[in-house]
């Protein structure tokens, strides 16, 4: 049994992953949160009202836990003080692991919005320069391949939200001289699993933690979508310049809806957004590497290929 504390507990990337380690049926889990607990909760878990700007009531909730996970939301913690808090805890309560509220891609190059994942990256590596204090990994699956099953849900608590790549719509936005730039696409499914299984693994972690599920170019996700959906997808380029300014001339742009961004600057910040995406992606923010694939070599990953097939097969 591993003791496992989960920070951000509510959001719905972490919800997957506490539902695969409850389905382990081995693990004590313990979510983290700033609000009340829920009324009515999961038996199998239990809840702790914290305050992340103390330290001290930190690491008298953490300690006896061999695992910390964090999933706050770098945008909704300024100064990146809950993460720094909660690493300063896990040191002083004898934490084994943690690992930083990463879950996404490789870098954060031309995406702002994550900079704090870099400033929290760089604060680790500055508390471990002398002598290892903290055991900590970046896990790094990339793209959900789940986002292109959008306005379905493939998942039991991930809601999936427009991206570029608009399978529903049969059109994708690219960037000129695009089609070649390289993605990786991990399903939340495998994700949650490895997380899993990292949890549960007896070597030291890397630091460094790639989940790669399919790497795929985007000339190949376009073919691939017009495969799976049954029809030409249409297919506009914008020009790396105007990106660079955030200029977008497409006839439709990405509405993105995620909790950590208020309803009244969806429309404002879209092309910021996209932009952003599309470069990083010709920077290779989006391609990531395979550690956690090389250590756990029996673990048979879904292809994009197939997950989308079986997804899409019943709704030509």
């Amino acid at each position: 049994m591993v003791k496992i504390a989960v920070a951000g507990g509510s959001g719905a990337v972490a919800q997957e992953v506490i539902e695969a380690l409850i389905a382990t049926k081995k693990h004590e889990i313990l979510i983290l949160s700033r609000q009340e607990p829920p009324t009515r909760s999961q038996s199998e878990v239990s809840w702790a009202h914290v305050d992340y700007n103390s330290v001290d009531q930190l690491v008298t909730v953490l300690n006896g836990f061999d695992v910390l996970l964090s999933f706050i939301v770098v945008l909704t913690d300024p100064g990146n003080v809950a993460q720094k808090n909660l690493i300063h805890a896990a040191i002083q309560a004898g934490i084994k692991r943690f690992a930083p509220s990463e879950w996404a891609t490789s870098s954060v190059d031309y995406m702002p919005w994550y900079g704090g994942k870099a400033e929290v990256h760089d604060y680790l590596v500055e508390l471990n320069k002398t002598e290892k204090v903290l055991e900590y990994c970046l896990f790094q699956p990339g793209m959900f391949t789940d986002y292109l099953v959008h306005p379905y849900n493939s998942a039991k608590h991930f809601r999936s939200f427009e991206t570029q790549f608009d399978f529903y719509n049969r059109r994708v936005l690219v960037r000129e001289e695009g089609l070649g730039d390289v993605v990786t696409f991990t399903t939340l499914e495998d994700f949650a699993n490895i997380v899993v299984k990292a949890v549960e693994y007896q070597g030291e972690w890397p630091t460094v933690g790639g989940i790669r599920g399919t790497d795929i170019s985007i000339g190949e996700l376009i073919a691939l979508g017009e495969k799976v959906r049954g029809a030409p997808f249409n297919v506009e380029t914008l020009s790396t310049q105007d990106l660079k300014v955030e200029k977008i001339q497409s006839t439709w742009r990405p509405k993105v809806d995620h909790p950590s961004m208020p309803p009244e600057q969806t429309d404002a910040l879209a092309g910021k957004l996209l932009s952003g995406v599309l470069l990083a992606i010709s920077a290779g923010a989006f391609q990531v590497s395979d550690e956690w694939n090389r250590l756990l070599p029996d673990y048979q990953f879904t292809g994009a290929d197939d997950f989308l097939s079986r997804f899409w097969q019943d709704k030509l």
